[in-house]
């Protein structure tokens, strides 16, 4: 095509088996037993984008993906998980990380424990000049006896995926029996709602988990039904958004759900590391196969704020507007000559404003849409995480893949997860059309697997040796990610809480540190005395079971708020914007919304339904502001 790059990623290069070879089909090697049949577009879209890369004639580029020396992958963890000064020079005073400690589960720490034992034995070997602490003294705080796993019983061992005495009872149970489901059993799912629990940690959850669900991907044709309608049970409190929660709060939620998310395959048993690409040249401008952030900086320029690339804007955009009904949609290919023009002609001609539309067919944008996905020098989902979005279809529930799935969307960069969301959204408005373009949820996530998954990488010669379960898999978790999308960008509560925690606990560190010193300056306690009568007063001012709202950007600036056991932010969003005046300008229910702000939280953004009275007995010190999003 017009780029260079093959969207390989790989450890060295070496010469590929040919696309269009399929591996013998074997139904019981399929978690989810797709049958061949159902397969055929996998393997077309697959040979569409060798043929597209065999007639590109470009010089391939491959990104090198570093294989970690003992530790090192260990402690790049420990780094990402915020938690460097538990080692290292800084190991003298891990107090900070005390605090975040402190916050964890049980299963949580021990996946830290697990890390900081096995970078400790690293550093002996190699007789690292600085201290290494004792991984008892950094723990001793696990030994909490107020501290209960989620359901009482007691915690696991890192190195068990289940309690044994659960299994000898239920041992016939499907969770966990491989290939066996009755077809009641499945038909039982496809009818009824899957609760999912976000106030418990997910890891807490398979530790204590009994086998007494019937969600095991079992045998025969894969059909949309067939995946269970998780759903998200109301909170009073609030539902979390990603998006909803300021950056130095999402900082936390990043470092929480890696290791959440590291419990989680401990408990079950399943190898979670992540990948390291070596940095390598790359386009520094145009279109494709320019880096993600390249790509965003240019547009910028152009559409200040924006956090989709262009390109791929308008080609969403091309494609709505030929209407989303026609048959095959993303599955046909477009014209190769055409499309590899068209390419080329984009490259000069699209921040010119010159670049003809009109010319451009249906099905060759989507082929530039696929095309463009696949040339990132990066894969979307990331080098680091590529093969732990891949990995999740070896986790034994679907109810625990579609968690994994949970953290690992939170794990990826914003400017990645944006895109990912638009795509998503796009693909899920083709499948609403399903009737008459003849693409189901099947259909699409066969299709648009290979452009995310397909780079037979990482040195990894039992991907080609079993690329008939890779295939499905992927399949089956870009499944996943389509149908339950709304559900993946949620923040699980439990991780809310445990960000409410660490603030509340810096928070305190925070005012026993100043007392000391005001303690030392007596002007200084003055001045603290004075602040705490005018507080005071203002406090007066506010009468119990009553809150102040502020609406910097509305006519009316302020208003007390009567707390009742139904009042929701929506109401007091409505009551704001009901009151009219002639110097503000109007501003629309859907453009503003109701803040939590300070507490035990940075900022959050409140969904319609939230309850404000359980939220105000939870956070009883923030502030309550209306706003347009992202001011």
């Amino acid at each position: 095509m017009c780029s260079r790059r093959s969207g390989q990623y790989t450890m060295h290069h070496e010469n590929s088996k040919k696309a269009t070879e399929r591996p013998a089909f074997d139904r019981s090697s399929s978690q989810d037993s797709l049958d061949e049949l159902s397969m055929d577009d996998y393997w077309k879209e697959l040979e569409n984008i060798h043929e597209t890369r065999k007639n590109s004639h470009e010089e391939e580029e491959v990104v090198v993906v570093k294989e970690p020396d003992e530790g090192e992958l260990e402690e790049e963890w420990l780094k990402e998980a915020g938690l460097s000064n538990l080692f290292g020079e800084s190991a003298e005073d891990p107090v900070e990380s005390m605090v975040f400690l402190s916050t964890l589960t049980r299963t949580q720490k021990a996946a830290v424990q697990k890390r900081v034992e096995t970078v400790t034995q690293t550093m002996r070997k190699k007789n690292k000049q600085h201290q290494v602490p004792d991984v008892r003294d950094i723990f001793r705080i696990q030994n909490d006896p107020k501290e209960k796993v989620s359901d009482g019983n007691e915690p696991p061992s890192v190195k068990t995926s289940i309690n044994k005495n659960e299994t000898e009872e239920e041992g016939k149970d499907p969770e966990f029996s491989l290939g066996i489901c009755e077809k009641n059993l499945l038909e039982d799912v496809t009818v009824s709602e899957t609760d999912i629990n976000l106030e418990i940690s997910f890891a807490e959850q398979a530790a204590n988990i009994k086998d007494d669900s019937i969600d095991k991907l079992c045998g025969g044709k894969e059909d949309d039904t067939l995946l269970p309608n998780f759903r998200l049970p109301k909170d009073k409190t609030g539902t979390t958004k990603i998006g909803d929660l300021a950056p130095q709060d999402m900082k936390k939620v990043y470092s929480l759900a890696l290791i959440e998310l590291t419990a989680l395959y401990d408990i079950l048993g399943t190898e979670f590391k992540q990948q390291k690409a070596l940095k390598i040249k790359t386009k520094d401008s145009g279109l494709f196969g320019v880096p993600l952030s390249v790509l965003l900086e240019q547009d910028q320029k152009k559409v200040p704020g924006t956090k989709i690339p262009l390109i791929l804007q308008k080609l969403i955009s091309q494609i709505e507007e030929a209407r989303l009904d026609t048959e095959g949609l993303l599955r046909i290919p477009g014209v190769a000559a055409r499309v590899k023009s068209l390419c080329q002609e984009l490259e000069a001609k699209f921040y010119e404003g010159t670049f003809n539309w009109e010319t451009v067919k249906q099905h060759d944008a989507a082929s530039l849409l696929k095309l463009f996905i696949r040339e990132l020098p990066q894969p979307l989902l990331t080098v680091e995480y590529l093969k732990a979005f891949q990995d999740v279809q070896y986790l034994p529930t679907r109810k625990q893949q579609l968690q994994a799935l949970n953290l690992l969307v939170l794990l990826l960069p914003e400017a990645n997860r944006d895109m990912l969301k638009v795509l998503l959204e796009f693909l899920q408005r083709i499948i609403d059309y399903r009737d008459k373009n003849k693409m189901t949820l099947n259909n699409i996530a066969m299709v648009m697997a290979p452009n995310l998954f397909t780079f037979h990488g990482f040195g990894s010669k039992s991907i080609e040796q079993n690329e008939f379960v890779m295939a499905a898999g992927t399949a089956n978790v870009m499944r996943f990610m389509i149908k339950y999308q709304k559900l993946l960008w949620t923040i699980p509560k439990f991780i809310v809480n445990q960000v409410r925690k660490q603030n509340a606990e810096s928070q305190r560190k925070e005012r026993k540190d100043k007392a000391m010193k005001k303690l030392l300056k007596k002007m200084a306690y003055d001045r603290e005395k004075h602040e705490k009568q005018d507080k005071n007063s203002n406090d007066a001012d506010v009468p119990q079971g009553v809150i102040r709202v502020q609406a910097p950007h509305l006519s009316k600036v302020s208003m007390a708020i009567q707390l009742t056991e139904e009042l929701k932010a929506s109401d007091i969003v409505a009551r704001f914007l009901s009151q009219k005046s002639g110097v503000v300008p109007t501003l629309q229910k859907e453009e503003v919304f109701l803040y939590e702000i300070g507490g035990n939280i940075g900022e959050r953004c409140l969904d319609d339904d939230t309850y404000m009275k359980d939220l105000y007995q939870l956070n009883p010190n923030a502030e309550w502001v209306i706003k347009p999003k992202n001011i």
